[in-house]
């Protein structure tokens, strides 16, 4: 297995980094990379549930995608089985800090010689999501910075 990873630091407490993942709506409007767009068909969050999106490139090109939250773990980590090509397991881990929010971001994929042929996809993309999850967190403020 090729395993893509990163790390980010935000200012919220894991329970509000978490809210963004959790919420259909939110993710919706952060998931992917840059100019993506997201239309969810199916959204159960929970363990074994289905996730069923297309995903709208800058081009209006759609790609289908299948997944399955292999667990849950509220405030601390998503486990999400990609089941459709390309197959990966995505894992992200919330760890409190003193700043708010240590995010690890662990995307293993199935097939190594996959992995490295789609590596310079994977590799901005993957920050470009998590840029689109910074500017979501920063647009809902927790209620007790408000």
């Amino acid at each position: 297995m090729t395993t893509f990873s990163t790390t980010r630091a935000f200012a919220q407490a894991p329970a509000e980094v978490f809210a963004a993942i959790k919420d259909a709506e939110r993710l919706a409007r952060w998931w992917g990379p840059d100019g993506f767009s997201n239309r969810f068909d199916v959204f159960e969050f929970k363990p074994g549930g289905r996730w069923v999106f297309d995903m709208i490139g800058p081009d209006g090109k759609t790609y289908p995608n299948e997944a399955v939250f292999a667990s849950i773990e509220p405030d601390r980590q998503v486990v999400i089985q990609h089941v459709c090509a390309p197959q990966f397991q995505l894992t992200i881990r919330l760890a409190p800090a003193s700043s708010g929010t240590l995010l690890y971001w662990d995307q293993a994929f199935a097939d190594a010689a996959v992995a490295q042929a789609i590596r310079h996809i994977v590799v901005p993309a993957n920050e470009q999501n998590l840029d689109r999850l910074a500017a979501d967190l920063a647009r809902h403020p927790s209620p007790a910075s408000t």
